[in-house]
């Protein structure tokens, strides 16, 4: 035995040198960065800027003009609605426009279509995880709303039933920005951010390894970024964009006071101020039903922090509105 224990101990040295070359030269590796850092991100001053989203063109010859709220509760239409007039009492809405049925978010262009993400209820039917995938878009002038764009590797399925979530669309260039968080559990983060020009639908870039709950794009003195409420933590993140790309990782700006809360919403309010509308949210069909759930908070810029208070007081509108 005490003469082949050389051999064998040359064998094993010479099988993982073996491994570590074939490590080193064939395997996989890991090529996608981060796509979250902690540290603090000084993204300079801002200021409101004027939306260049349009009402969409149908509404006009249908005399409504201003009061406009889009709803998207699924409290009383199924699908998409436009109320105003005297306390929004009065509605437009067509009942073709809940065959596709609920949506989250929306986006306008200037030219005043409409930008719609799709999201799942708790009834869901048989076709609702194969809407998740699709981004829709209602028509300025028609007013025909239908599938405008499937993003094929995105795909929902009962253990996380949500596909695309999110989006927002950049002013300055006419592009869209969307996320979608399918794949995603309380362990993996797989969530995608994707940049479309909308002329051809052409996809510019995709970025991996992100739950981003909802997007907005905001421009400082220190230059251009886009927000992202985390799915996952009580957090906003920002991406820096440079030469209409994102740049990863994101950074974290902020935290809520209250850990159970998410970014659902935000709104640029003030000079260096923002206004965070947030849920719970845990990838299950009931953390988007209803609106009693939401809260608000308000985000001030202070040096390179941030003061994040509650709005008590305030109640929510149930409508999702700009």
């Amino acid at each position: 035995m005490k003469r082949w224990l050389p051999i064998l101990v040359s064998l094993l040295v010479a099988a993982g040198a073996g491994w570590f070359v074939y490590q080193k030269r064939f395997a996989p590796r890991q090529t996608q960065a981060p796509a979250a850092k902690r540290e603090a991100l000084d993204i300079g001053h801002f200021a409101p800027m004027r939306p260049c989203g349009r009402m969409p063109a149908f509404l006009r010859r249908l005399g409504v003009t201003k009061l406009v709220l889009i709803d998207l509760s699924q409290q009383r239409f199924k699908g998409v609605a436009f109320l105003y007039g005297p306390r929004l009492r009065r509605v437009v809405y067509a009942k073709r426009w809940g065959r596709y049925d609920y949506f989250s978010t929306y986006a306008l262009d200037p030219r005043g279509n409409l930008y719609l993400a799709p999201m799942p209820f708790i009834s869901i039917t048989p076709h609702t995880f194969n809407l998740q995938n699709k981004i829709f878009r209602l028509e300025s002038k028609s007013g025909k709303l239908g599938i405008w764009m499937t993003l094929d590797d995105v795909n929902a399925t009962a253990r996380n039933p949500y596909g695309v979530i999110a989006l927002n669309y950049d002013c300055d260039d006419g592009t869209l920005w969307v996320s979608a968080i399918d794949g995603s559990d309380y362990r993996a983060q797989r969530g995608r951010i994707y940049h479309i020009d909308p002329k051809g639908k052409r996809m510019l870039q995709k970025t991996g390894g992100f739950d981003a709950l909802t997007l907005k794009v905001l421009k400082t003195s220190n230059g251009k970024y886009l927000l992202a409420g985390s799915a996952r933590e009580n957090a906003l993140y920002a991406y820096r964009i440079e030469n209409g790309r994102l740049i990863a990782p994101a950074v974290r700006l902020l935290s809520l006071p209250d850990p159970e809360q998410r970014i659902r919403k935000i709104r640029i309010v003030g000079s260096d101020t923002l206004v965070l509308e947030t849920i719970p949210f845990r990838y299950s069909l009931v953390a988007q039903s209803g609106g009693s759930y939401r809260h608000r908070y308000r985000a001030k810029r202070t040096g390179n922090g941030w003061e994040v208070v509650p709005m008590e007081g305030e109640t929510l509108s149930e409508l999702r509105s700009p």
